[in-house]
């Protein structure tokens, strides 16, 4: 009984596997295939001419014109001090003095031995007319006075050396020694800055190196200000740095206005290139290529690949110099979906 049960069990699911293979086939003949010729849908921009420049910003920061580290020449005992920190300061105020009174015992010394000598001088050229004395020693007396003269104008230099000067105007910063101190010429007594003049310092990429020379406007902005600064390019780097690919260039700040210190942040604003009448595309319509660029110009419906070159450009825009005309439809969507006989339906048009 199981004998016969079995193949009949067989046969009934072969049977229903080959109706149901029949079944699937008939559905995969009567269901038809998607099309290959749909259309691509993409939005498309008229090429028009327009004003357009190439502006970029970059960071920046504020610097006095001059800054300097007051140090002492030489070594001594500080006396007394004559600024107040934080305050403004004339150029040739004494700031510093150092300890001097053995200087100026040497001076009085010397200068005691010069009118002695001097006197001995005037006594020789007196003996000289009656040839009481001879020549060689009149000269050797004046070699003296001379000697003492130099001698003096040295101590003088070496006592200037122990007042400690104000380079130009400017402010003078926090002091960093006490009365009593002993500086040697490695200590900085304080830093002066020149911050009634600031300058601008920023660097640009390489490639925008040589629009920035000397005399040429830029405008900025910092944080907490709401108006525009002006600067004049003083100066630039004479190398490209090669870690960063970028010149450093340094310009005179026009304005005093008191919101502008040294040290803040600056926001510079460039306006590297300008054109009032360009031809103009959207930059997403631009195809980067290894060699070079293309634009896809609708035609009757039909894709056409243009090489094109590109000029300056904007945040949305950039210049066709060649590839395009004034009027040509160009798309701007759906690229990467456009093959040469590709139909195209635009759907939206600028």
């Amino acid at each position: 009984m199981k004998k016969l049960f079995l193949p009949l069990l067989i046969g009934i699911a072969s049977l229903f596997a080959c109706s149901q293979k029949k079944e699937e086939k008939k559905t995969a003949i009567t269901q038809p295939a998607p099309s290959r010729n749909r259309p691509v849908q993409a939005d498309a921009y008229v090429v028009k001419a327009r004003p357009i420049s190439e502006d970029i910003q970059v960071a920046g920061s504020l610097a006095p014109a001059e800054g300097t580290d007051i140090r002492p020449e030489i070594s001594g005992r500080v006396v007394s001090i004559n600024f107040r920190e934080g305050s403004f300061v004339k150029k040739g105020t004494l700031l510093v003095k150092l300890f001097d009174e053995d200087l100026q015992a040497q001076l009085k010394k010397l200068e005691v031995q010069l009118a002695i000598n001097e006197k001995t001088v005037e006594r020789y050229n007196e003996l000289i007319k009656i040839q009481g004395i001879s020549q060689q020693e009149v000269d050797l007396s004046q070699l003296q006075v001379n000697n003492n003269k130099a001698d003096i104008q040295l101590v003088k230099v070496n006592i200037s050396k122990t007042e400690i000067r104000a380079p130009y105007d400017g402010r003078i910063g926090l002091r960093n020694v006490s009365l009593g101190a002993y500086v040697s010429p490695t200590d900085i007594i304080a830093t002066i800055r020149q911050v009634n003049q600031l300058k601008l310092e920023f660097t640009v990429p390489e490639k925008y190196s040589n629009a920035f020379k000397p005399g040429k406007q830029i405008t900025f902005s910092i944080d907490g200000a709401d108006k525009k600064f002006q600067a004049t390019v003083l100066a630039t780097e004479y190398f490209i740095d090669a870690n960063t690919r970028s010149l450093t260039v340094k310009g005179i700040v026009k304005s005093n206005d008191p919101a502008l210190v040294p040290g803040a942040f600056a926001k510079v604003d460039l306006d590297l290139d300008k054109n009032d009448n360009a031809i103009i595309i959207p930059t997403q319509a631009v195809i980067p290529l290894s060699r070079g660029k293309q634009v896809i110009v609708y035609k009757k419906g039909v894709p056409d690949f243009v090489t094109v070159t590109t000029g300056i450009r904007d945040s949305a825009y950039v210049q066709v110099l060649s590839g395009v005309s004034l009027g040509d439809t160009v798309l701007t969507s759906g690229l990467m979906a456009v093959k040469p006989n590709s139909q195209v339906q635009l759907s939206n048009i600028k």
